[in-house]
């Protein structure tokens, strides 16, 4: 049972339910591994706030992830155990190498202590969850994760909680996967990725029950645009409640909520073969 459902004690217990994290097997983190993180706030590198709604929370360490893997290209690794992270909704694995290094990957599913993995750029490995290789090396029809973009950039795609893509072919010198948005895409082979599904699927499923948790998590409460004056926010205004006609945007009048952000003329978009689709208009973007 990944989902608890609290006792109907109080008003924040009502609807509340926990994770009961039954894949961790380790509860201390690796000490070497820690590094101090600094608190932002939503706030870029000006002082500016570019994410709204950031702040306070729980204090936290960072956990050093290897997302890359290349210098441990052959070398026998052994899971230590399974740990929570707090930056972040997948669990983690503590892998010992055989030259005694140790090392955190994001944590695939069905992973166990005691479990042996491995990486490799030279040829392919068995296909186990945990292994790691080029994308020209894994069978077709199988589910990856922590994929890069660009070859020795390191993992950027499906690394959060029960997210996985679909490799479905290779042609001239690129893979195509089926990500989880349902976007079809190409990335170059010479790409790596990690075999199975990433952890921790019911991580979705949690429901926090009070706003108290979502402040421990950093997030702070947000105004409607509509309830603000009409210099804050371009939906702000008017007598009564009035949006003005214009479809809902962010407070720069960035569309929001099924509106289209992305930009057309960043490099690699000519990978895309089929773009995403909306949930809530069901139309091509």
């Amino acid at each position: 049972m990944g989902i608890r459902v609290y006792k109907k004690t109080s008003a924040g217990r009502r609807f509340a339910s926990v994770n009961t994290h039954e894949e961790v097997t380790k509860k201390s983190p690796e000490k070497s591994l820690l590094r101090p993180l600094t608190r932002t706030s939503g706030r870029n590198y000006s002082g500016k706030i570019t994410v709204r709604g950031r702040g306070g929370g729980a204090k936290r360490l960072y956990r050093a992830v290897d997302f890359k893997r290349r210098d441990r290209d052959g070398v026998e690794g052994t899971v230590i155990g399974i740990e929570y992270d707090p930056n972040r909704s997948s669990h983690i694995a503590l892998i010992r190498y055989a030259d005694g290094v140790k090392r955190y990957i994001i944590a695939p599913r069905n992973l166990k202590d005691g479990q042996k993995i491995i990486s490799s750029s030279s040829g392919p490995v068995d296909a186990d969850p945990g292994n790691c290789m080029p994308l020209k090396f894994i069978p077709t029809g199988i589910a990856v994760h922590c994929i890069e973009l660009h070859p020795g950039r390191g993992a950027q795609l499906c690394r959060s909680a029960g997210t996985y893509a679909r490799l479905s072919n290779r042609e001239g010198g690129y893979a195509t996967l089926v990500m989880p948005s349902g976007e079809i895409r190409k990335v170059h082979a010479d790409c790596r990725a990690v075999i199975g599904e990433v952890g921790n699927p019911d991580h979705s499923n949690r429901r926090l029950g009070k706003a108290g948790l979502s402040r421990h998590l950093g997030i702070r409460p947000k105004t409607r645009g509509i309830a603000k004056s009409h210099n804050a926010h371009p939906l702000g205004g008017g007598s009564g409640r009035s949006k003005g006609n214009r479809p809902p945007c962010g407070p720069t009048g960035v569309p929001a909520k099924g509106g289209s952000t992305r930009n057309r003329k960043k490099p690699g978009q000519d990978l895309i073969i089929r773009r995403r689709r909306t949930k809530r208009y069901g139309q091509l973007r």
